[in-house]
């Protein structure tokens, strides 16, 4: 199973830092019996790995040599590899720079690598037959892609980035096939298209006779890229915390640490 995370954005909403917004520390967490502090992208990579992803390509630009330097060949189960966006195209452009390394049978998750969410098995809740999204509902929709479907789930359309949208529930992690990725990178390829937004090109895939199913598993979604939004990642986690139970990730590293020692 791949994990792609798309992770070449400049971070402009959240600058200056002297490092990869990906690596902004939001929380911590124990190692060693030592509480370190938690890059934001670690999150998203918890929970692919706790949904089965043993590779991760990381899509990075040029200048984001310290993301390497952070996790290096993987970490826990997972072998990570990278590829490079050789300037911001937007982020259908950036996934795609990893379907070179995906077969048609493949599993494919995909997630944002400056982003918070709740519950941590949500990839495990997607089907992985068609393209799927995990749905949460945030305050402001017009900020993300909003996901309009039916009562049995069926995507009907998105709504991109629009101040009248009409539902709440918003896409924050995608599953699918690999022979779907490929599908919808030709469809990305044809003359006067290569789409900025992923959700005006699964409108054109829906409009093509394309399956889409939105999964209203979420219960909390954050993006860090904001001085607000890192504020509210970090009552989040906290709020999270207060429980004091350790995640599933969390147990299965302290065997595979304990395992190897």
């Amino acid at each position: 199973m791949w994990g792609i995370v798309p992770a070449a954005g400049v971070g402009s909403r959240i600058q200056p830092l002297a490092f990869s917004k990906e690596l902004l520390p939001v929380g911590s967490h124990y190692a060693d019996g030592v509480e370190r502090p938690r890059a934001v992208c670690e999150y998203l990579i918890e929970r692919l790995i706790l949904a089965g992803v043993s590779n991760v390509c990381f899509v990075v630009s040029p200048g984001k040599a310290d993301i390497m330097e952070y996790f290096g060949s993987g970490t826990g189960s997972a072998h990570f590899c990278y590829t490079v966006q050789p300037r911001s195209s937007g982020l259908c452009d950036a996934i795609f720079r990893a379907l070179p390394l995906i077969h048609g049978l493949d599993d494919v998750a995909i997630g944002l690598p400056d982003t918070v969410w709740f519950p941590e098995d949500g990839f495990s809740r997607l089907p992985n037959d068609k393209l799927s999204f995990l749905l949460f509902p945030v305050s402001h929709p017009e900020s993300f892609d909003s996901i309009i479907s039916d009562a049995t789930g069926k995507v009907v359309r998105v709504d991109v980035k629009d101040p009248n949208a009409e539902s709440r529930w918003v896409w924050g992690a995608i599953r699918m096939p690999g022979h779907v990725l490929q599908e919808l990178y030709d469809l990305w390829r044809e003359p006067d298209r290569h789409d900025e937004y992923f959700g005006t090109l699964v409108n054109a895939y829906l409009a093509r006779g394309g399956e889409a199913v939105g999964v209203r598993a979420g219960t909390a979604y954050v993006d860090v890229g904001t001085i607000h939004g890192y504020r509210e990642a970090v009552r989040v986690l906290n709020a999270a915390q207060a429980n004091q139970v350790p995640s599933e990730f969390e147990i299965a590293t302290a065997k595979t640490s304990a395992g190897s020692r």
